[in-house]
């Protein structure tokens, strides 16, 4: 269960927003919202989780950061919408095991082969807490921007009808080109 934990007005670069931050456990999770949406059924929505590396440091092994840039640009162009930041650093397998994964990486294994290895499943996720978070806005119906058709499962099964999927289109680099085949291949992304 989430607990709303403060607000705030956070003005980017990508355009003004109220800023939230949810509790859940340990786990800070937040919320850019970028207007007052009960009126815009469906709500355009992008859940991203944490990407230290990627959307921090820049990282080209993955795309976290394309995705996020692209997602808050689309967000600007709309009069509503809401990104949420799960805290679930690599895919759900934390900070320190994703660097471990990215070392399996780095000897051969795909993003997926290393995760397993490490004792995982390939993706650790949970996307309930995305759902509290809609809920929290009175949001049951959204146009979500992913590539990924598990979200959209996720969602649904958590009583938010997902009525439109918008692509995140982004530029494969030469590091990230094996790691995005792997998504495709194996954990089904719509790329």
């Amino acid at each position: 269960m989430i607990k709303k934990a403060a607000d705030a007005f956070l003005p980017t670069r990508y355009g003004k927003f109220q800023v939230f931050v949810f509790v859940d456990g340990t786990k800070e999770h937040l919320a850019l919202m970028r207007c007052e949406h009960g009126a815009h059924a469906p709500v355009p929505v992008r859940i991203h989780s944490k990407c230290l590396t990627g959307d921090t440091l820049t990282s080209q092994r993955c795309d976290c950061r394309a995705q996020l840039e692209t997602a808050l640009r689309y967000l600007e162009r709309k009069r509503c919408g809401i990104f949420i930041y799960l805290d679930q650093e690599g895919r759900g397998i934390g900070l320190a095991n994703k660097i471990k994964a990215y070392a399996l990486q780095d000897k051969g294994m795909d993003t997926v082969e290393a995760n397993v290895h490490l004792g995982f499943g390939s993706d650790m996720r949970d996307f309930s807490v995305a759902a509290e978070i809609l809920k929290y806005f009175d949001v049951d119906e959204v146009a979500l921007l992913t590539n990924n058709p598990d979200k959209i499962k996720a969602l649904e099964k958590h009583g938010i009808k997902v009525v439109e999927r918008i692509p995140l289109v982004t530029k494969p680099t030469r590091y990230n080109r094996k790691y995005l085949k792997t998504k495709k291949e194996k954990m089904n992304h719509l790329l």
